[in-house]
């Protein structure tokens, strides 16, 4: 049997046994230690079936077995009582907010809220020069657990709604909230790293998916169209426009073949209002949505779609409770910006 076709049916036959189920942003998805499977183009044409998957040649990251649930058997890294910590942290609880926000523009707020966007922009670009093959994602998550630290910053992932790492690693066929484990990464591989720091009691978020040595060019392809499709969404922004804007602009763009080659958009995870709070509306989705609402000065949110190779973008959770993959092992790629609506246009504080 063809290593692709393993992958697949071993992915498909995990995720059949396992509870699935739509998500909005950074909700508990599950997760343990990996383990990977070559997936390779074939050519051949004994069915139609087969050149559905035909997504290049990289490394399928998979649960072990026995599955472990959960991650409470994962040590958290420690924060120095001198670091202002969001109020998750403290309680042990985390929750998304249900009631949309404005930010005061021209005062405190609105440095403060600038300030940890530009923090989370130079942890963003650190961890990019980390991505070398051989180097484990916790490696990387050290790294950038202390250089956030040492800023005087606060590592948003950890603690939130019992999340045990400082970062989001994803690797490969991984859409988004990839623990950072002892896996080391392979020539061939793209990995997304999901940053948001909490500086003065507001927090900044964005994402970059890196390539990891030599990618193959579906690979390659994948992460350019993915920072097109941000950019995109970006345009469609400003004082008066629907959000629900956003996702009809990324449609539009990822609807049509891209280099002779197909994709499609998570319909599992949005973006959201962030700022005092980590998530609360509104809820930018990045597919064709109904979401209700316009852009007013003051809006703070990030933007964040997920292309995947082919035009299947189901998903499926891993045991541990956290990590989101494609149910037939596509390839996954993110970027993500904040922006804030002015009163006459939009700035993108994490570029």
């Amino acid at each position: 049997m063809p290593l692709s076709q393993l992958s697949r049916g071993l992915a498909q036959r995990i995720a059949s046994s396992l509870k699935t189920k739509p998500l909005r942003h950074f909700e508990s998805a599950p997760r343990i230690a990996r383990r990977h499977l070559t997936a390779t183009r074939h050519t051949s044409h004994e069915a139609e079936e087969e050149d559905a998957y035909n997504f290049g040649a990289y490394s399928v990251i998979l649960p072990e077995e026995p599955f472990v649930f959960g991650v409470s058997h994962l040590i958290h890294r420690p924060v120095p009582n001198s670091i202002k910590k969001p109020p998750y942290a403290v309680s042990g609880h985390g929750s998304s907010g249900n009631q949309e926000r404005t930010i005061h523009l021209g005062g405190v707020e609105e440095e403060k809220l600038r300030r940890s966007a530009r923090l989370a922009r130079d942890v963003r670009e650190f961890s990019g020069s980390l991505v070398k093959v051989g180097v484990t994602t916790n490696e990387i998550d050290e790294a950038i657990h202390k250089f956030i630290i040492s800023s005087g910053a606060y590592p948003s992932p950890l603690h939130y709604k019992g999340f045990p790492r400082s970062c989001c690693t994803s690797v490969n066929n991984i859409i988004v909230h990839g623990i950072p484990d002892e896996r080391p990464l392979e020539d061939g591989d793209i990995v997304n790293i999901d940053i948001t720091v909490y500086l003065d009691g507001y927090h900044g978020d964005t994402s970059q998916t890196w390539l990891v040595g030599d990618v193959d060019e579906p690979g390659r392809v994948l992460c350019e169209i993915t920072t097109k499709a941000l950019q995109v969404g970006i345009d469609a922004c400003g004082p008066g426009r629907p959000f629900n804007a956003i996702g009809r602009a990324i449609h539009n763009f990822v609807k049509k073949p891209y280099r002779d080659m197909d994709f499609c958009i998570s319909q599992q995870f949005s973006g959201h209002g962030i700022g005092a709070e980590f998530h609360y509306p509104p809820w930018i989705w990045h597919h064709l949505n109904d979401e209700p609402g316009f852009m007013r000065p003051g809006h703070c949110f990030t933007i964040e779609p997920i292309i995947i190779q082919g035009t299947d973008p189901s998903g499926w959770l891993f045991p541990d409770g956290w990590t989101a993959s494609t149910e037939n092992c596509a390839r996954a790629a993110q970027a993500e910006h904040m922006v804030l609506i002015t009163e006459t246009g939009v700035d993108v504080l994490t570029r």
